[in-house]
């Protein structure tokens, strides 16, 4: 008895090693050696992709594979994008992969307050993007981290970061509140970039904000450095101390030397930023100036803003700013 159920398991194992033989015949094998990433182009057929596979020797036949998916596969279709193949893969791993579009995603962050032309600068800087760009018109990019896919165009990123920015705009334009000084979406978008620019305490912007829209309605000079700086830089760095001409320089965008909002916004500003513009915070202060921990102090009168200047230019002669 006991040689008997000896032989059956041998018949046994002989049959299913017979049927794993006849299997990977007919259907052939995965073959990935070591994670490997693949790329389907946009309207790659399922044949195509086999032959791709093959080529590479992450599968033992692009017939095989073809049949597998005949047979074992859904009707799903295969999905463009870059895959990340591992060892662990079989076929049926491999198809499931591109037919649920587990695309490898990637990312790209705009910082908070980053001016258009160096949102330029980072797309076109991103090696695993294609085509070209011109500079986005400033204050048309929302702030934030996208995802993209290896091979995707600049434009089509682009697209999706001015997109997010109009449909936030239209949700904060619909909440605003009814102090908001300013009568467009595009004078929000404006006032928001300074307010970025004047304060990097988040808990200043509603403030800095309040200051702003005071000014604003008394027809007072908004005097936001950062506006004198940008039509020098487009929004970069100045890398010095702002020359007495460019403080005096009647440029529609020099708040120092003009009335109202600039002609147009400066950076690209945050969420919190816009919100901040169009929900300004109650206050009579009209005045403010850096504290020296990363803040501000403010004054409602000139006098009491000249006594906080000084100290301010105390602190920094003190402390070698």
């Amino acid at each position: 008895m006991k040689k008997l159920g000896c032989i059956l398991a041998a018949g046994l194992f002989a049959v299913l090693a017979a049927g794993t033989l006849l299997s990977t015949t007919m259907f052939g094998a995965a073959s990935v050696e070591e994670e490997t990433p693949f790329i389907i182009a946009q309207g790659s057929s399922l044949t195509s992709v086999a032959n791709k596979l093959e080529e590479q020797g992450l599968i033992t036949s692009a017939d095989g594979f073809l049949m597998h998916a005949r047979v074992f596969g859904s009707d799903e279709p295969i999905q463009a994008g870059e895959f990340a193949l591992n060892p662990d893969m079989d076929q049926a791993a491999i198809l499931r992969a591109f037919q649920t579009g587990a695309v490898i995603r990637r990312f790209v962050t705009i910082p908070e307050g980053m001016p258009s032309i160096m949102v330029h600068e980072r797309l076109m800087a991103e090696e695993l993007l294609t085509g070209d760009i011109t500079v986005p018109p400033e204050g048309s990019v929302l702030p934030e981290t996208y995802d993209f896919e290896r091979g995707e165009q600049r434009a089509a990123v682009l697209a999706r970061m001015q997109r997010a920015m109009g449909e936030f705009l239209d949700e904060a334009w619909e909440a605003r509140s009814e102090d908001a000084a300013v009568k467009s979406k595009k004078e929000a978008v404006i006032l928001a970039s300074i307010i970025e620019k004047e304060t990097q305490a988040k808990d200043e912007l509603g403030k800095v904000s309040g200051v702003m829209s005071n000014r604003i309605r008394i027809g007072m000079m908004l005097g936001a450095d950062a506006t004198t700086i940008y039509p020098v830089t487009k929004g970069k760095p100045l890398g010095r101390r702002i020359r007495v001409s460019e403080l005096r320089d009647p440029n529609p965008y020099n708040t120092r030397a003009i009335a109202g909002l600039p002609i147009g916004p400066i950076t690209n500003p945050s969420r919190a930023a816009i919100t901040a513009a169009l929900n300004p915070e109650e206050t009579t202060a009209l005045y403010y100036v850096a504290d020296g921990s990363g803040g501000h102090v403010f004054a409602d009168t000139l006098e009491e803003h000249n006594r906080n200047v000084a100290e301010w230019r105390r602190f920094r002669a003190e402390n070698g700013i």
